[in-house]
């Protein structure tokens, strides 16, 4: 007995069930994570540093997820009986900005996050400055700025490759 798989298989649905759940999971952890930035510029020592490592913990897991979007899209491709193909515009160009985003993210937002969360630690095993700002201060405002326009581009990535799974522009019959 052969299977047919197509975009009205069961099977199909449900991996485009499983794209969906860890596209939720993964962005969801991750969209949001200016707000816990701006937590923990409210907060000083220990209680800044337990929002930094639980907002960490929370993307580094959400991060699988997003991997996961990225094959089980590739899944669904394949999987779709040539409804869907690489050379239409909504698939190609949502590949490449997922593969921007994951070098922005790779290569700019993660660098600065850790570095930003060993100067935390170090000013915290400083103790309290003797007059001024701690010499920490320049580098993490620095390192704010970047991780803050770097998350906001990749949210703007996700729209934008949101919009494209939607309107499928350049599928036949479908696209804008």
């Amino acid at each position: 007995m052969t299977v047919a798989i197509n975009t009205a298989s069961n099977v199909y649905k449900v991996v485009l069930v499983l794209h969906i759940l860890c596209a939720i999971i993964g962005f969801g952890a991750v969209f949001l994570n200016g707000l816990y930035g701006n937590e923990m510029k409210k907060r000083r020592g220990a209680d800044s540093i337990a929002i930094f490592e639980a907002n960490h913990k929370v993307s580094r897991i959400g991060e699988y997820f997003i991997y996961a979007v990225f094959l089980l899209g590739f899944a669904l491709v394949g999987m779709s009986d040539e409804v869907w193909e690489f050379s239409q515009t909504w698939v190609w160009l949502s590949i490449a900005l997922f593969v921007v985003a994951l070098g922005l993210s790779h290569g700019v937002l993660m660098p600065a996050v850790k570095r930003m969360g060993e100067l935390m630690r170090e000013m915290v095993a400083a103790g309290p400055p003797a007059g001024g700002p701690p010499p920490q201060a320049a580098e993490m405002e620095s390192l704010g700025q970047r991780i803050a326009v770097t998350g906001l581009t990749l949210n703007v990535f996700l729209i934008v490759i949101l919009v494209l799974m939607v309107f499928k522009p350049g599928a036949p019959g479908l696209g804008f």
